[in-house]
C-alpha cells in the first residue's frame, strides 16, 4: 500500500544496503506494535510497515517547515508525534533532504544557540502551493494510519507504554543496589497483573 522511502539511499531501518536508515515501527526499543521483544526498530519480529512513496518526505518537511521553523530533531518528532510515537524517521534521512531542499532554495538554514534551525522560503511555499494535492494525500494517510493502527485511546496507552519503558530502563540501568532494583521489578509485576485483570473483568 505505502511506497518505501529510499532517497539519498535512506531505506528502512535494518534493510540491506540502507544508509543511515529511513523508517522504522518504534516502541522504544521494543520492536513494532506487534513486535517479538526487545531489540532495535524493525528487528526480531517487529511488524515492518511502508510509510512513505518515494519523494514524499521533502513535502512533508516543508509542510512542518511551513508551520513554522524547526531543527532536524524537531521534524522528527513532529512527525512521530503525529503517528503516536509509532513511526519514526531517522536522521539518516531527514538531514540529507533538508540539505536537499536548502540546495533546490526550498528552504534556508540559520544558526541558533548551536543548532541548525530551519525555515521555509518563498520558493519552498510557492512549491508547496504547486503540490498541494500530493501534500494533502500525504497528511490524510499519515492521519488515516494513525488513527486506523491506533486509534486515540490506543494511542494514549501506546505513549503510556513508552514512558514505563523509558523511564523502567532510563532508572534500572543506573542503579546497582539489588534492593532498588527489586523494587522496580515488583511495581512492574503489580502493573503487569493489574492490566491482566482489567482483560479478565
Amino acid at each position: 500500500m505505502f511506497g518505501e522511502w529510499r532517497e539519498w539511499g535512506c531505506g528502512p531501518r535494518g534493510a540491506r544496503g540502507s544508509r543511515g536508515g529511513g523508517w522504522g515501527w518504534g516502541w522504544g526499543g521494543f520492536g513494532g506494535p506487534w513486535g517479538g521483544g526487545p531489540g532495535p526498530r524493525g528487528q526480531r519480529g517487529g511488524f515492518r510497515g511502508r510509510m512513505f512513496e518515494q519523494g514524499d518526505l521533502k513535502y512533508v518537511i516543508l509542510q512542518l517547515l511551513s508551520d513554522k521553523p524547526r531543527h532536524g530533531y524537531e521534524i522528527i518528532k513532529a512527525l512521530e508525534e503525529r503517528l503516536g510515537g509509532t513511526y519514526s524517521p531517522s536522521p539518516g534521512a531527514v538531514y540529507p533532504t533538508l540539505t536537499m531542499l536548502e540546495e533546490m532554495g526550498y528552504a534556508r538554514a540559520t544558526e541558533s544557540d548551536g543548532k541548525r534551525i530551519y525555515e521555509i522560503t518563498p520558493e519552498g511555499r510557492a512549491y508547496l502551493e504547486q503540490n498541494k494535492g500530493a501534500v494533502d494525500e500525504i497528511f490524510d494517510r499519515i492521519a488515516g494510519f494513525a488513527t486506523s493502527f491506533f486509534g486515540p485511546p490506543m494511542v494514549e496507552v501506546h505513549q503510556a507504554f513508552k514512558n514505563i519503558a523509558r523511564a523502567t530502563y532510563a532508572t534500572a540501568t543506573h542503579l546497582k543496589d539489588p534492593e532498588r532494583l527489586k523494587r522496580i521489578r515488583e511495581i512492574l509485576e503489580r502493573a503487569a497483573a493489574e492490566i491482566e485483570g482489567v482483560g479478565r473483568a
